[in-house]
């Protein structure tokens, strides 16, 4: 038997194993859901380890390649941690991520979104993001961009080189508060602390008062800050939501230069949204880098008007790893999960050095 078909051999093998497991897998988790409605009824708790231990040991005795068997044991510890992931969701909701502290406007979009889940705090976008990717939370919300100060690049660097997909885009309206301590006024005020966004977003207020300015990690910790040191001087641009949870006032209202100031929140999760159909408001994003050649993106672009999704943005960002190197954002509508959208990513790789499809949405 030559190489080539030793290989493919063991490839039929596998991907008939896979498909049995597929189906095993959707049983276990089945029997899973019976599991978590008998431990809530009876509010016990999730993890039995005595049990888990027994299982692992009488399972894995009959195992008997010692190498394979450490293996299997860890193959053990994994399903059961994915059934205690599922088991922990059906019983206490879901576990939403977000960047900041409560207060903070991704705060308030998650509460928004998903009002009875869980929502779990992270110290920035990535570690947000790596929750979910890791199992910790079920999704993450996460700024995309800002109507007036553009686009949040680190997470749009987080799609290029993570896994998760985006199902579900909210635009929620901001509106920046200038905050104070109790009986501070607007004259008393020099210095103010904000996230950078909302700082480039109150620029012209901020000129106007001759205010300085510190950057801090978002709005609802700037406010945090203000309260902690409690001087008169030092305000934070956040919003009312923030200035009421750390008995704060709000000394001037809606100081954002533009009105319509509105942030763009994207719901990622580990799987992809595959229940959208052709109906009308579906949206898709994907991300490539073209190939070094003359017209590569012009003939990139051609392909996806090509076979009729309308863009309706193209962006670049820099490769941090390759200098003067460049990724391309798109989103497009329509369903890039068709079979016509099929087609159409097939064509484009012939102009791409990478392409990744990223999801398809429909506007909460």
């Amino acid at each position: 038997m030559t190489q080539e078909s030793l290989l493919d051999k063991a490839r039929k093998i596998i991907n008939e194993v896979d498909a049995e497991m597929r189906e095993l897998f959707i049983k276990r988790m089945r029997a899973a859901e019976m599991v978590a409605e008998y431990k809530q009824e009876r509010g016990l708790a999730i993890l039995d380890a005595s049990r888990e231990n027994e299982i692992i040991r009488r399972n894995s005795e009959k195992v008997e390649d010692e190498v394979l068997r450490e293996y299997y044991v860890s193959f053990l510890r994994n399903n059961m941690a994915v059934s205690r992931a599922y088991q922990s969701r059906l019983i206490e909701g879901m576990r939403v991520a977000y960047s900041g502290t409560e207060g903070a406007f991704a705060h308030i979009a998650a509460e928004k979104l998903y009002p009875s889940a869980a929502k779990v705090a992270y110290p920035d976008f990535a570690s947000a993001y790596r929750a979910v990717e890791l199992g910790e939370c079920d999704v993450a919300v996460l700024p995309m961009e800002n109507s007036y100060n553009g686009d949040v690049g680190q997470v749009t660097d987080l799609m290029f080189s993570g896994t998760l997909y985006v199902n579900g885009i909210y635009d929620l309206p901001v509106s920046q508060d200038l905050l104070g301590i109790k009986g501070a006024r607007l004259s008393d005020i020099k210095t103010v602390y904000s996230h950078p966004q909302a700082l480039g977003q109150c620029h012209k207020y901020i000129a106007e008062n001759g205010f300085d300015t510190r950057e801090y990690e978002n709005t609802a910790l700037a406010a945090r800050h203000v309260a902690e040191i409690c001087d008169k001087s030092v305000g934070a641009i956040a919003s009312a939501e923030a200035a009421e949870m750390f008995g704060l006032q709000v000394i001037d209202h809606d100081i954002n230069e533009s009105r319509s100031n509105t942030t763009r929140f994207a719901v990622f999760s580990r799987t992809s949204n595959r229940r959208v159909g052709h109906e009308s408001g579906v949206n898709s994003i994907l991300l490539f880098t073209v190939r070094n050649e003359a017209g590569a993106l012009a003939k990139a672009i051609d392909v996806i008007g090509s076979y009729g999704f309308n863009m309706h943005s193209l962006k670049s960002r820099p490769m941090k790893e390759l200098l003067w190197q460049y990724y391309f954002y798109v989103e497009t509508e329509g369903n890039i999960q068709s079979e016509n959208g099929a087609n159409m990513m097939e064509a484009l790789g012939e102009y791409c050095d990478k392409l990744k499809f990223v999801g398809t949405y429909i506007k909460f």
